[in-house]
């Protein structure tokens, strides 16, 4: 394996939020969902699952489903004495929460109950650790499921777009919507597309900055 082509991909890939009317094929998200599953997982667990649209209209309409709870919420802050945030939120926050909007697909990434031998035999009989901290064990692996699907996408010449935004603001309208069952948490949602833009590579902390050895 070559790893300066493998450090390229890390390097070279990017957050994309305009994408070109250039269409992605089922057998190219199939492609690139299965590299997500083959992520790492807590006793391979395997803690995901994926909602694929394709429909440009029903993106749309995630997109107003996000902008309402957007209004929804400034209103909310503006009723509290914090007019100034509420309109930040709107104005500022708006258009990341929103910018999947253009994209051709979206996929919304899924973390399933955690379920292991572990858990079943010997944690809860001890009661290990609270019931929340499953919940957080389930999103852990989903989210390097994500990784894998994105890095993936941009392999292939595709472009991609993390957002947490309508999870945070409209998480309740967006599992109306999809007919989420209860017990699946919504992780993030991810614009996929090809891109219409090449943004530049932004400056990251030096490794010396993130990193403490003990020796």
């Amino acid at each position: 394996m070559d790893y300066s082509a493998f450090k390229d991909i890390i390097h070279g890939r990017r957050s994309i939020r305009k994408f070109t009317e250039q269409d992605v094929s089922i057998e190219d998200i199939e492609e690139i969902l299965d590299c997500a599953r083959y992520a790492p997982s807590d006793t391979n667990s395997q803690t995901w699952e994926f909602v694929v649209i394709k429909n440009r209209e029903k993106i749309k309409e995630i997109r107003e489903l996000t902008l309402q709870a957007l209004q929804e919420k400034a209103e909310q802050a503006e009723a509290r004495g914090f007019e100034k945030e509420g309109k930040l939120l709107v104005r500022s926050f708006g258009p990341y929460a929103t910018a999947f909007a253009d994209a051709p697909v979206l996929i919304v990434c899924l973390a399933t109950p955690y379920q292991s031998k572990f858990r079943e035999r010997i944690f809860e009989p001890i009661q290990l650790v609270p019931e929340s901290v499953w919940e957080e064990e389930g999103i852990k692996s989903s989210c390097l499921a994500a990784q894998n699907l994105m890095l993936a996408a941009y392999a292939k010449g595709m472009g991609t777009c993390p957002m947490t935004g309508p999870v945070l603001l409209a998480a309740d309208k967006l599992r109306h919507y999809l007919q989420i069952e209860p017990e699946k948490q919504i992780n993030m949602v991810i614009a996929l597309g090809y891109p219409q833009e090449s943004p530049k590579k932004l400056p990251r902390k030096e490794v010396s900055e993130i990193v403490r050895y003990v020796m």
